[in-house]
């Protein structure tokens, strides 16, 4: 019963938002060099929920996390509504992350950007056993909802180990060596099981999939523009908070 009266508040919260029209945009500014250590990495975001916001926040080392708590802070005030329901794409949340998260985590993810010469953006990158794929129409605009956001199950992780991908996708079993067009080719069947030292039981690789907004609440409508020179990813732009299910 508790619940089903914080349900009713939130939606109650979120339609007066809504009808008000004040303050429905998620705005983001972003910064990180994707090929090495940098000092200037950061994020910036703030939206309609009052205590989601950071302004540039980076890596804490004497705390191993956000200084300004964005980890916790944009999942649950943006990216899942009450019911935990996705109303933002978990690829851009976790991309969103490399700036505040531990130096090594670009690499143990294989974190790699390319910008085709038609202008068009892609971003990859394998976080604890998922492969994760965004691109960008050739002006570098990626859009919400329903955009260009796909992952697959391709490896696991145990604890604090390095990630375990399938041989499928990875000449060695290691996140170095992935092979994104394998990754991403359709024909390469799901279900094959991955061995390595603990492994879960019945670990297997999955299909590709559309990472979409699922909420029925509400999501984010528009487009973040990216732009790459071959080292420093930035992200630019506000997503507006629209009522309802994704289109």
């Amino acid at each position: 019963m508790k619940k089903k009266i914080l349900f009713l508040f939130f939606c109650a919260f979120i339609a007066a938002a809504f009808v008000s029209a004040q303050n429905l945009d998620l705005k983001i500014d972003y910064q990180f060099n994707v090929t090495a250590n940098d000092s200037g990495n950061y994020l910036t975001y703030s939206g309609p929920q009052r205590y989601g916001a950071a302004d540039k926040d980076t890596y804490d080392a004497a705390t191993s996390a956000s200084k300004q708590h964005s980890t916790p802070l944009f999942s649950t005030a943006y990216q899942v509504d009450i019911a935990g329901k996705a109303a933002f794409p978990t690829t851009v949340r976790g991309l969103f992350l490399y700036p505040v998260a531990p130096p090594t985590q670009r690499t143990d993810d294989n974190l790699t950007v390319t910008k085709a010469s038609n202008g068009v953006i892609t971003v990859q990158y394998a976080h604890r056993g998922t492969a994760y794929r965004l691109i960008t129409d050739a002006q570098g605009r990626l859009s919400f909802p329903k955009g260009n956001n796909v992952s697959r199950t391709i490896g696991y992780i145990v604890g604090e180990n390095p990630q375990v991908i399938s041989k499928d996708f990875s000449s060695d079993g290691t996140a170095a060596k992935i092979d994104w067009s394998k990754v991403w080719d359709t024909s390469i069947p799901s279900g094959t099981a991955i061995t390595g030292p603990n492994a879960p039981a019945n670990a297997k690789t999955g299909a590709v999939t559309n990472d979409w907004e699922t909420s029925s609440i509400f999501h984010f409508a528009g487009f973040l523009q990216f732009a790459f020179d071959g080292k420093i990813l930035k992200i630019n732009g506000s997503v507006r908070a629209t009522q309802g299910a994704p289109k």
